[in-house]
């Protein structure tokens, strides 16, 4: 990703191909199929390099059930906008300081876990967006600003709300029910299905790909491909995940730090209790 002119006063509006936000839309429009990172519990720098390192596409923060400390954080996401990783993340609740806080701090998607209805994305919207077409704060001069001073804030207020998308997360029976007027709604810029409570919604928990929780998933997958939002969710396994893609999912919400870590340190040991 391009870096900010050094020798000009403005930030992500300057950058040639877009900041990481319309990056990630312009990838997602492309039709490129985007893996994220999930981090769930650990929140370091050094983590992002080994998402970056993976070839991993964005990085995806699990803050509605995960604790972090919010310093730590804010350096978290802006080593991955340095490292060209566009972040989205969960926001605990639907509530204006903490949407703030995560655009602040440089998040570019937000998503709104336990969508349920047209009012929840619009007032989200409304915290996302600028006047007049929100009620957004003006506060540059964050990590929504790379920490760069903006001398010109009607252009950097419009770069940033098309900076800015709005990640609507489908895991109830209620939302399924009220699938079509979600996708339909006006400033829905992606969509996840989140297969572990949405399975326990359909009478089938753990079990993601049971033809009772993968019907309903097909079923909104089409909404969104009728509407032109990209479709994503996080599949239980590769075989899973080269499913969706052929059924035309853009983004999968891949693994978080926990897992990968087990996975790998479960496979060094049992290479060496092999010969052991």
């Amino acid at each position: 990703m391009p870096k900010p002119i050094a020798d000009k006063p403005l930030n992500a509006y300057l950058y040639p191909e877009g900041g990481p936000g319309r990056q990630l839309k312009a990838r997602l429009r492309a039709g490129e199929v985007l893996v994220g990172g999930m981090i769930a519990e650990y929140v370091r720098p050094s983590l992002v390099k080994c998402f970056q390192q993976a070839g991993c596409d964005f990085i995806y923060v699990e803050f509605e059930h995960g604790y972090f400390d919010l310093t730590a954080l804010a350096d978290t996401v802006q080593a991955a906008r340095d490292n060209g990783l566009p972040v989205i993340a969960k926001t605990p609740q639907l509530e204006r300081a903490a949407v703030a806080k995560l655009l602040e701090c440089g998040v570019v998607g937000l998503q709104l876990p336990r969508t349920e209805s047209r009012a929840d994305i619009e007032t989200l919207r409304s915290y996302l967006k600028f006047p007049p077409l929100g009620t957004r704060a003006a506060a540059p001069g964050y990590g929504n600003s790379d920490y760069c001073k903006v001398a010109d804030h009607r252009a950097w207020m419009a770069a940033q709300d098309e900076e800015i998308s709005l990640v609507v997360h489908i895991e109830t029976r209620r939302a399924y029910e009220r699938a079509e007027e979600i996708v339909s709604t006006p400033g829905v810029d992606m969509v996840y299905v989140g297969p572990g409570d949405f399975s326990v919604e359909m009478g089938q928990p753990g079990k993601p790909d049971h033809p009772d929780v993968r019907g309903p998933m097909e079923a909104i997958l089409q909404l969104c491909k009728k509407h032109g939002i990209p479709f994503g969710t996080t599949a239980s396994g590769p075989e899973a995940a080269r499913y969706w893609v052929g059924q035309g999912a853009l983004f999968f919400e891949a693994e978080d730090e926990r897992n990968l870590i087990l996975a790998g340190a479960t496979k060094l040991v049992e290479a060496y209790r092999a010969f052991c």
